[in-house]
């Protein structure tokens, strides 16, 4: 049997004619030809550096995926920074001060009798004896030792980097001179050797004060909080 005009042999397979006007090839199944692209929309631009999943990402991340964020602390250095001259000089100052201070605490109590003796001259109240005023002055060396053990740990935390301990350390000095020069032409009953101290601890806590307050000192503080904040030391 032979097929009609335009007709081929069914063994060959059917083939759509070519000739006839208006006719167009039906749509292929399946996922063969890309989509039609609608008006306004554009295919993503080509991602450089991008290769297969499996083998890794390389580049730039594909197309619609920010950048992976960087690892805390990656752009610190792994050695803390040297500390500044002034943190140094600063710290150094409180230090020295603090052992001044021992010093003079130890010499007061050495002469703990003759500064009762003192006392109990002065006093015209009969309730103030002796041993009213040996309790006083015993009081005031233990809270005396524990400000300056207080002290200390300022000192060392300070010298670790903790910028809280330099702004404590910073206001306790600066108050600590006001009140030093204000009563540097008071009348006292100590020695010449302890007023010598008490001036020499004035002028270490003013360069205390003043070293780590400049702007290097700040410069180092700031960058030892970012590094702790970064999980670093």
């Amino acid at each position: 049997m032979t097929s009609g005009q335009g007709g081929q042999d069914p063994q060959q397979g059917w083939q759509p004619p070519q000739d006839q006007p208006g006719w167009q090839a039906p749509p292929q199944q399946g996922w063969q030809n890309p989509p039609p692209q609608q008006q306004g929309w554009q295919n993503p631009p080509p991602q450089q550096g991008w290769q297969d999943p499996q083998q890794g990402w390389q580049g730039q991340p594909p197309y619609g995926y920010a950048a992976a964020p960087s690892a805390p602390g990656s752009h610190f250095s792994p050695e803390a920074p040297e500390r500044p001259t002034t943190v140094r000089v600063g710290v150094g100052a409180f230090m020295a001060t603090l052992i001044l201070g021992l010093i003079g605490s130890l010499v007061q109590f050495s002469g703990l009798e003759d500064l009762v003796a003192q006392e109990v001259a002065r006093a015209s109240d009969p309730v103030i004896t002796e041993d009213v005023i040996r309790a006083g002055l015993v009081i005031g060396v233990v809270i005396g030792l524990l400000l300056v053990a207080l002290e200390a740990l300022f000192i060392w935390f300070a010298w670790k980097g903790r910028n809280w301990a330099r702004i404590v350390l910073i206001v306790l000095g600066g108050l600590g001179a006001v009140f030093g020069l204000a009563g540097l032409g008071a009348a006292t009953a100590s020695t010449g050797f302890l007023d010598s101290l008490s001036v020499i601890s004035l002028l270490l806590t003013i360069v205390g004060v003043v070293a780590l307050a400049l702007r290097p000192s700040s410069e180092w503080y700031r960058a030892m909080t970012a590094r702790r904040q970064a999980g670093l030391r």
